[in-house]
């Protein structure tokens, strides 16, 4: 990945991102609710959870949902390897684990960067989304954490 490399001088703002796979697609996020990366572990299933609930985990005496990331975002379900990784974030005031197919990297890259999302006139389909970021070897979806999991009621398998 050359992001670090293709900066452009036009805005001087940067962003702290990680990059991951999920589904043969890079995504990214702020860096800022990265409270640490993982290897996979198995999480204990819970009954009635929603289906992007994978179960729970504990960490270090605190009982945290792990999440399937890519159902939460329409895809099919992460099967996960020996590269799968847990992403364990501080979002919404709540502690949880995104799981990702791996990680690419944390990079800095110059905020001008970032393009916002096509609209394509769909119900709630970009809200996840602060935009792209073009490259070479193709896009990169920058997702918003936050607003992916707003209300999401996850507190509540938190312990």
């Amino acid at each position: 990945m050359n992001i670090v490399h293709k900066q452009s001088h036009s805005s001087g703002d940067t962003l702290e991102i990680l990059s991951f796979h999920l589904n043969g697609q890079e995504f990214c996020v702020r860096t800022t609710a990265i409270r640490e990366i993982r290897g996979w572990d198995a999480a204990t299933p819970i009954p009635h959870s929603p289906a992007e609930v994978m179960g729970v985990m504990n960490l270090r005496g605190t009982v945290i949902p792990i999440i399937d990331l890519s159902l939460k975002l329409g895809m099919k379900s992460t099967v996960p390897t020996e590269r799968s990784a847990i992403v364990v974030a501080e979002i919404n005031e709540t502690s949880m684990g995104l799981i990702v197919d791996s990680v690419s990297d944390i990079l800095t890259i110059d905020a001008g960067l970032l393009q916002p999302v096509p609209d394509m006139n769909v119900p709630g389909g970009t809200s996840y989304s602060d935009g792209i970021i073009a490259q070479d070897s193709g896009m990169i979806c920058f997702l918003n954490l936050e607003r992916m999991f707003e209300a999401s009621g996850l507190e509540n398998l938190a312990a």
